[in-house]
């Protein structure tokens, strides 16, 4: 508390004080350090480049602060359901700390009327807020410390927008989040059934395996062939998000597998005689392969 008077004193006579108090309202303390805040918010589609002349973007404080997110996440659902299983405390971390999520906490807490990007970019990210947030907690760990990343979750995130008992009993579909997403990358996809097992108890087991262009991608197990997809589709899910290296293998391999979807076609347009007489050119499309 008496840090905060302090910097709230220092404030009055500094040149940044509307960035501060904008921080402040966010955060609940003032930053030591405001520059780390800024970067948070700086999209990677941005031409801010540091006084060396370096692109200027959030990407590495968002792998910090997804790394971050996942340990305290995981202490308050820990902490909060007691005696319940790894697997529930895993399945309602990850329901926390996905992108719809965090995308939707970071416009209940006004980081998305901050962050910075090109116009062109944003139709095509739309878990751009939800990766400021990540970043954003990168900063205030860098800033701060863990503790105070902690509480912020706790006190500012916790208590005003997620109901944990709520939350748990949300279903997240990943296999067909997977899906989606294979879609939309134009990938194949198939769920295979490796192993079926009995546990120590007598259970019956399933052991899915997920193939990306027939590359493996994530494996899972469950109670079920239902339960084992949707693991092994989680996996696949954080891997694809994590993994630069995976994605670029999966883009070669469609690339090898589907030669024939990467031609450019030309299309001829027949004319019409008021087209002939403008003079019209013939129109040509060409296919282009979209990625995440």
């Amino acid at each position: 508390m008496l840090r905060n008077q302090i910097n709230k004193i220092r404030l009055l006579f500094h040149k940044d004080r509307e960035s501060y108090l904008c921080f402040y309202k966010i955060l609940g303390f003032y930053p030591r350090n405001i520059q780390l805040y800024q970067q948070a918010l700086l999209h990677k589609s941005t031409s801010i480049r540091s006084e060396k002349g370096r692109p200027l973007n959030n990407e590495r404080l968002e792998f910090l602060g997804d790394a971050i997110l996942d340990a305290i996440v995981g202490d308050i659902v820990y902490k909060h359901f007691e005696g319940r299983r790894e697997g529930f405390l895993t399945n309602t971390r990850s329901k926390i700390v996905q992108r719809e999520t965090l995308n939707k906490l970071a416009v209940e807490i006004g980081l998305d009327k901050l962050v910075k990007y090109s116009a062109r970019s944003s139709s095509h990210n739309s878990y751009m807020y939800g990766n400021a947030f990540e970043a954003f907690i990168g900063a205030i760990y860098l800033d701060q410390g863990y503790d105070r990343c902690k509480h912020f979750m706790e006190e500012k995130i916790f208590k005003n927008y997620i109901d944990l008992d709520k939350m748990s009993r949300k279903e997240v579909n990943f296999k067909s989040k997977l899906i989606e997403w294979s879609q939309k990358s134009k990938v194949e996809v198939s769920f295979e059934l490796i192993e079926q097992f009995l546990d120590e108890d007598y259970n019956p087991m399933f052991h899915t395996e997920i193939r990306i262009e027939g590359i493996s991608a994530g494996k899972g197990t469950g109670y079920s062939k239902k339960e084992s997809q949707q693991n092994a589709a989680q996996a696949a899910l954080k891997k694809i998000k994590n993994d630069a290296a995976f994605k670029e293998e999966i883009e070669a391999a469609k690339t090898q597998n589907h030669p024939q979807e990467n031609v450019e076609e030309e299309v001829i347009v027949e004319k019409t005689p008021a087209e002939e007489e403008n003079k019209e050119t013939v129109l040509t499309i060409t296919e282009h392969e979209t990625g995440e």
